[in-house]
C-alpha cells in the first residue's frame, strides 16, 4: 500500500520536486559546460521503479520473514552478480593482526592511539591495511566507533607525528610513492578532536591498502592474493574495486570485535564520494555495522541510476572500469533494464539506521536522486517497524531529517565537512540512545 501511495504521489508531485531546489544559474552553467550531461530536471527521463517488496516471481512481500527469507537474499544477490560483483566471504582463515602503536595519553592526553597492521593474509609481504584509531579517554570503555576509509593515506587525516607514514598509491603513474613529512595532517576532513569531544572513537585507513584505484588495480593488493579463488580466469561477477574496499571495511571490523576498548556493536561506517557508495554496499553486506552513512556518494551509490542525472551509469563504467563487476557494464545506456536501482541497496540496510546526505552544489552526485532513493526504501524499514524517513518532500538546505532514515542536503560542494561530521555524530546519539559525551 505504502509503495503504491509513493509511486502516485511521484507520478503526481513530479518525482518529489517539492522542497529543495537546485541554483538555476549552477544548472545553466553547468549544461553549457557538459551539453551531453542532464542537469535540468526537465530532462529527466519518465522511469519506473523496481519495487522492493515485489520478489522476481512477482511475490509481494508483506511480512518480515518473507523479507528475510527470500526478497532481501534475493536483492542481494542481484547486487551481487549484477552491479558490485562477488568478494570473498566472511575473515580469511589467515588473517592476523599487529598493534605495532598503543599510546594511552595521545593528543595532550585526550585520547588513546592504536595503530594496527591487518595482513590479510597472514604473511608481512601480503597485502595489508594499516588502521589508525583514536578513543576518548573521558568516556566508560568499550566506546562506540566511527570507521571510514581515508583518500590519502593515514599520515594526512592528523599532524600528529606518530602516525605511521606509509607508501600510497600514484593513481596516474600506477605506481606507489613515498609521502613527504610535510604531508600529514594535509587532508583534514576528519575531525578527530571534535569526534572524540562528543565521546567518540574513529577509525581509518587508507583506501589503496586495500586495492589501488586505477583500472590495472587488479594485479594488486588483495585482487592479486585472493582472485585466485576464481579459478585462473576472473569471472563477470568477480569484486570490483568498491566491492573490495568495502570487504576491507568488514575486515577492520573482525579486528574490532577483537578489541575491548572497542564496542564492536556500536560501529559506524561512513565514506565520503566514491568511498560512500563503499559504505553502503560493505553496510548492506555486513549486519554488524549498527549504523551506515553515505556522503555525496551519488550515481553507484545512493542517487536513483534510472534518472540519469549528472553522472550515469555509462560515464561511471567508461571512466572507472574496475569499480564494478563487468556485469554491471551490461547497463550503460541501459538503465531501464536493471532489476533494481540504489533505492534497493539501502532498503537492504533496514531496519539498521542509514543516513544519506547531498550538497548543495555537488549536481553531478544527484542530490534529489539521493533523497528520493532514501524515499523509496521507507516501504521496507516500515514493513519492519521503523519510522523510516519522516518527510515527504525534499528539505531545505543545512535542514536535516532523522528518523530511522536520515537525510540532509547541506550548503557547498563535494566535500565531508564539519557539518556534515556534527549531523552524523548527532545521528548517533539519536540512535545510540546517548548523551552528549557520555556513552
Amino acid at each position: 500500500m505504502f509503495w503504491a501511495l509513493f509511486v502516485a504521489f511521484a507520478q503526481v508531485m513530479g518525482e518529489g520536486q517539492q522542497g529543495w531546489q537546485p541554483n538555476p544559474e549552477l544548472v545553466k552553467a553547468l549544461s553549457q559546460k557538459r551539453p551531453d550531461v542532464i542537469y535540468d530536471e526537465a530532462k529527466v527521463p519518465p522511469y519506473t521503479l523496481p519495487d522492493p517488496l515485489v520478489c522476481l516471481d512477482g511475490t509481494k512481500v508483506t511480512t518480515p520473514e518473507l523479507w528475510w527469507k527470500k526478497r532481501r537474499p534475493e536483492i542481494l544477490e542481484l547486487f551481487r552478480t549484477q552491479m558490485y560483483g562477488r568478494a570473498p566471504i566472511g575473515r580469511p582463515s589467515e588473517m592476523t593482526f599487529e598493534v605495532f602503536d598503543l599510546d594511552r595519553n595521545a593528543l595532550g592526553g585526550k585520547a588513546t592511539r592504536k595503530q594496527v597492521r591487518i595482513l590479510f593474509t597472514g604473511k608481512p609481504d601480503g597485502p595489508n591495511m594499516d588502521l589508525l584509531i583514536y578513543l576518548p579517554n573521558h568516556v566508560q570503555r568499550p566506546v562506540p566507533v566511527f570507521l571510514l576509509l581515508n583518500f590519502s593515506g593515514n599520515h594526512t587525516v592528523h599532524s600528529d607525528p606518530a602516525i605511521r607514514i606509509k607508501p600510497i598509491w600514484d593513481r596516474a603513474k600506477g605506481q606507489q610513492v613515498m609521502p613527504s613529512e610535510d604531508s600529514r595532517g594535509s587532508s583534514p576532513s576528519i575531525p578527530v578532536e571534535k569526534i572524540i569531544a562528543r565521546g567518540y572513537g574513529v577509525a581509518t585507513a587508507y583506501y589503496g591498502d586495500i586495492v589501488p584505484d586505477f583500472p590495472d588495480s587488479f594485479q594488486h593488493g588483495v585482487f592479486a592474493a585472493f582472485d585466485k579463488l576464481f579459478g585462473e580466469k576472473r569471472p563477470p561477477d568477480a569484486w570490483g574495486a568498491i566491492s573490495a574496499w568495502a570487504w576491507g571495511l568488514s575486515r577492520a571490523m573482525d579486528y574490532f570485535e577483537t578489541d575491548a576498548d572497542i564496542d564492536a556493536k556500536r560501529v559506524v561506517v561512513l565514506g565520503h564520494s566514491r568511498l560512500g557508495k563503499t559504505a553502503l554496499w560493505a553496510g548492506a553486506q555486513d549486519e554488524r555495522f549498527a549504523i551506515v552513512i553515505s556522503n555525496n556518494s551519488g550515481c553507484g551509490g545512493a542517487a536513483l541510476s534510472r534518472r540519469r542525472y549528472g553522472e550515469t551509469v555509462a560515464i561511471i563504467n567508461k571512466a572507472f572500469p574496475h569499480w564494478f563487476c563487468e556485469n554491471f557494464k551490461r547497463y550503460s545506456n541501459r538503465e531501464d533494464e536493471m532489476p533494481f536501482d540504489q533505492h534497493m541497496l539501502i532498503a537492504l540496510i533496514a531496519p539498521r539506521p542509514v543516513y544519506v546526505a547531498s550538497a548543495d552544489e555537488d549536481l553531478w552526485a544527484d542530490p534529489r536522486g539521493e533523497f528520493l532513493a532514501a524515499k523509496a526504501a521507507d516501504p521496507v524499514y516500515k514493513l519492519l517497524g521503523t519510522e523510516g524517513l519522516p518527510a515527504r518532500d525534499m528539505p531545505p538546505l543545512d535542514r536535516p531529517i532523522m528518523g530511522t532514515i536520515g537525510y540532509h542536503i547541506r550548503s557547498g560542494k563535494h566535500a565531508l565537512t564539519e557539518y556534515d561530521w556534527e549531523r552524523y555524530m548527532d545521528f548517533a546519539d539519536k540512535h545510540f540512545k546517548r548523551a552528549t559525551g557520555k556513552p
